[in-house]
């Protein structure tokens, strides 16, 4: 919650973690509005009552690509105005929003849409006015700057396709500079992405910034239009593949999510919807699975990137299937899923592996990187690393195969034959693809280690970022 020392409105942040997002909901009291609202919308009707406050407006910044918006589905449920650019091709009926309109919210909050594109064509920002403060103009107290300026960085611009990626990030930095000129200094910036989502271009540490603070260091204020065009194009990686289907159901107005518990499966089931080809799920730690799991069973650890990585790497439609140790875990996965469009599990599974097979329970050994030098001593062994491309350049153990994770599925084949060593920079990437090899019946250890200990435990890395700190969370 944030409150500016002149003005006693409420800014409630709607954090998403897991997918590196924010939502907000601001009211005097009495009245409220909500920017970029989360697919599970409960979050946000939870906090009108708890404030005991109206929600009269509900606004959007663009139509995301990383997640699916609550926003059209809690209009319908409020009876709420929803703001959406009136140049965005969408399938509902909203309130049409443009460059310069102003939206009053109750008889305080000033709401002006600001055209900011960059991260899309229609993207906008809203800046808040309290109209309770410095009259007859008011006080500019903040900007929802959605994938516009976020904290030391923008929002990526090569999310459209990269026939528009040069125009887009073109007008990134003249959106950017539209902001710091038309806001004053203490205005709060409020951004939607740049939390550890894929839609951030770069990702900054900072929990809360004003547009006095941008200008002196967002690269977008700082650097000429050209530098700044040319490293953040140079920085940009790969993201998440079900990216794709976000916007196309973000402009169809996404439903309010069903979160009921799905069935339930014995051994038997699980069994038959593995030999399927569906995914079954199991939600533990990388230990625990490592140490048992039912035979075909995938790995996406609920205490790491679960959603992240289980949207990127499923074949899109694929049905998937939950096996948690309790109902509150399948519970919070489901919760992650519909997130991104997952909405319905087939099926789920609580207990132990034990529960969840009628065979023998499958497992694999993990290790150190300082167990892995002292293997390569004694006998050949292949070292899979499973980083992003852009990582195993940076540096990388000499000898290794770098399949990236999110290209593992399709190409399981491209791992070299002989026991495999599959590593990432700090453990869950190593599992989820440890999984796949168990499933593929390949002889494998997960590393289950940081990177960063590598060179330090024997193992000699080349590249230009070798010697330096090259490794990263996951």
């Amino acid at each position: 919650m944030t409150s500016d020392p002149a003005s006693d409105l409420t800014i409630l942040t709607i954090e998403t973690p897991t997918l590196g997002n924010r939502g907000y909901l601001v009211h005097d009291g009495e009245v409220a509005f909500v920017v970029d609202a989360p697919r599970d919308f409960d979050r946000v009707t939870a906090l009108l009552d708890e404030h005991n406050v109206r929600l009269t407006h509900v606004a959007e910044s663009h139509l995301h690509n990383d997640f699916l918006t609550g926003g059209y589905a809690l209009a319908q449920a409020t009876g709420a105005q929803y703001l959406v650019n009136g140049e965005d091709d969408v399938s509902f009926s909203r309130t049409p929003v443009a460059d310069g309109d102003v939206i009053e919210v109750g008889g305080r909050m000033r709401l002006t849409a600001l055209a900011t594109p960059g991260h899309t064509f229609t993207h906008l920002s809203y800046a808040l006015t309290d109209l309770a403060h410095d009259e007859p103009t008011g006080k500019q107290l903040a900007v929802f700057t959605g994938g516009s300026l976020l904290f030391g960085a923008t929002g990526r611009p090569d999310l459209l396709g990269a026939e528009h990626t040069q125009d887009l990030v073109h007008h990134q930095h003249a959106s950017a500079h539209k902001l710091a000129d038309l806001l004053p200094d203490d205005a709060e910036v409020l951004p939607t992405h740049g939390f550890g989502s894929f839609c951030s271009a770069t990702q900054s540490d900072a929990t809360s910034s004003t547009i006095g603070r941008e200008k002196t260091a967002n690269p977008v204020l700082t650097q000429d239009e050209q530098t700044y065009v040319d490293e953040l194009l140079a920085g940009l990686g790969p993201y998440p593949a079900y990216y794709a289907h976000m916007a196309p159901a973000n402009a169809a107005g996404p439903s309010a999510p069903d979160l009921s518990p799905p069935a339930k499966a014995d051994a038997d089931e699980l069994r038959r919807r593995i030999e399927a080809g569906e995914w079954v799920v199991d939600l533990r730690n990388r230990t625990a699975f490592a140490a048992g799991h039912a035979p075909g069973s995938l790995n996406f650890g609920l205490d790491g990137g679960f959603v992240t990585y289980l949207g990127w790497l499923i074949p899109w439609g694929t049905p998937v299937t939950l096996l948690g140790e309790t109902p509150d875990d399948v519970a919070e996965a489901q919760r992650e899923l519909v997130r991104i469009g997952i909405d319905r599990p087939a099926a789920h599974a609580t207990g132990k592996p034990e529960n969840w097979s009628d065979r023998e329970l499958s497992s694999f050994p993990t290790a150190t990187f300082a167990d892995l030098a002292q293997v390569r001593h004694h006998r050949e062994v292949v070292i899979l690393d499973v980083r992003r491309a852009d990582e195993y350049e940076g540096a990388r153990i000499a000898g290794a195969v770098n399949v990236p994770i999110h290209e593992l599925p399709q190409r399981l084949a491209d791992v070299p034959a002989g026991e495999v060593w599959v590593h990432c920079a700090g453990g869950y990437r190593a599992s989820v693809a440890a999984s796949f090899l168990s499933a593929a019946g390949r002889n494998l250890v997960a590393v289950d280690d940081s990177f960063d200990n590598a060179e330090q435990a024997g193992l000699h890395l080349v590249g230009p970022d070798a010697g330096s700190d090259a490794g990263s969370p996951t």
